[in-house]
């Protein structure tokens, strides 16, 4: 009996031993900061979840926008909306309270919308970058490969491939999901010493991002190609009759428009996101929380920019923005028309 008694002494003293680390190890993070990220995410939660719904209903609507770019607009759009609409919340839960009060099966389906809607996000931006690329170094090939079954399998392939990606970390055969004690966060937990980060960073987030720069280059350099070609053969024409070439030039320069708003959208989201990468990277074991939150914040915000610069960078899509808003005008809403073709 003695012995049974020293052994439940040695047992509760480990088990003290194992709370005190754990607290030790738990990381402190300014009052202020959470108050300010919580804040931080309900801001994003209305802006973003407004913001891409309506640019989905306001596009929908203008017959002129209904092309292979804008479904795959949608798609962003849609990955946005989820990553607002659920995600977001639960951040916003767990900054407030400063620990996960929500239990373990959102614990376990948080990280798995988390990188599945990221995911989806960049893929529908690889998409976009090929067919800006197609269209304009490729254009005879353009309406062969942009058939609406084959966009709709374009996107299909983005969203499956997107979440396929996390299967085995959702039925824990690489890893898993879970409650991060330290940081009171749900992610991606090593089990049995492995965990598949590294491999979804590289196939999930760096080569997708290698073909969008890669595309975007090779659009650079064909545009300023054929510039110089342009002005080396071009004859001097009256600006007050405009030739066919003239408005195929025009058409061109609408296209460029459209692949330059999608470029600072792509950079936008680099920009959003390197913050968070860089400080896991160099501060990976918190050493300053303030910085986390404040990169945490703004790889939240990429998910509600993006209805900002096309409504600032297109003057179509504004419009079709304007045109949507009038709809819950009265006297404005019996003048509706189809969208103008100029960008």
């Amino acid at each position: 009996m003695v012995l049974g008694l020293m052994y439940n002494n040695k047992t509760l003293d480990s088990e003290e031993h194992e709370n005190e680390s754990l607290q030790d190890r738990i990381i402190k993070y300014p009052r202020e900061a959470t108050v300010f990220a919580s804040v931080c995410c309900i801001i994003f939660i209305v802006v973003g979840c407004l913001g891409n719904l309506v640019t989905i209903f306001a596009l929908s609507r203008c017959v002129k926008l209904r092309n292979a770019t804008t479904a795959f607009v949608f798609s962003l759009c849609m990955a946005d909306f989820l990553f607002c609409a659920f995600n977001l919340p639960l951040t916003a839960s767990r900054y407030i309270h400063e620990k996960w009060v929500l239990g373990d099966t959102l614990c376990f389906l948080f990280p798995f919308f988390f990188y599945g809607n990221v995911a989806a996000s960049l893929m529908s931006m690889t998409a976009i970058t090929i067919n800006r690329f197609i269209l304009i170094n490729h254009p005879s090939k353009y309406e062969k490969i942009y058939k609406k079954r084959y966009i709709a399998l374009m996107i299909a392939f983005c969203w499956i491939f997107s979440f396929v990606l996390l299967v085995p970390t959702l039925t824990s055969s690489w890893g898993t999901f879970g409650l991060d004690p330290e940081t009171f966060s749900c992610t991606i937990l090593k089990l049995d010493g492995k965990s598949p980060k590294k491999f979804l960073f590289i196939l999930g987030f760096l080569i997708p991002c290698v073909v969008i720069i890669i595309s975007y280059s090779c659009i650079f350099f064909k545009v300023r190609r054929t510039r110089e070609n342009v002005a080396a053969h071009s004859p001097p024409v009256s600006p007050t009759s405009p030739t066919p070439l003239m408005k195929h030039s025009v058409h061109k320069k609408d296209e460029l428009r459209i692949t330059c708003m999608m470029l600072i959208i792509f950079i936008s989201f680099l920009i959003c996101f390197l913050p968070l990468m860089i400080v896991n990277v160099f501060d990976n074991k918190v050493r300053y929380p303030s910085l986390h939150v404040l990169a945490a914040i703004l790889a939240w915000m990429s998910s509600c920019v993006n209805p900002v610069i096309y409504a600032v960078m297109n003057r179509q899509y504004r419009q079709s923005y304007i045109r949507f808003f009038k709809l819950f005008i009265p006297h404005q809403a019996s003048r509706q028309s189809t969208c103008s073709p100029r960008f």
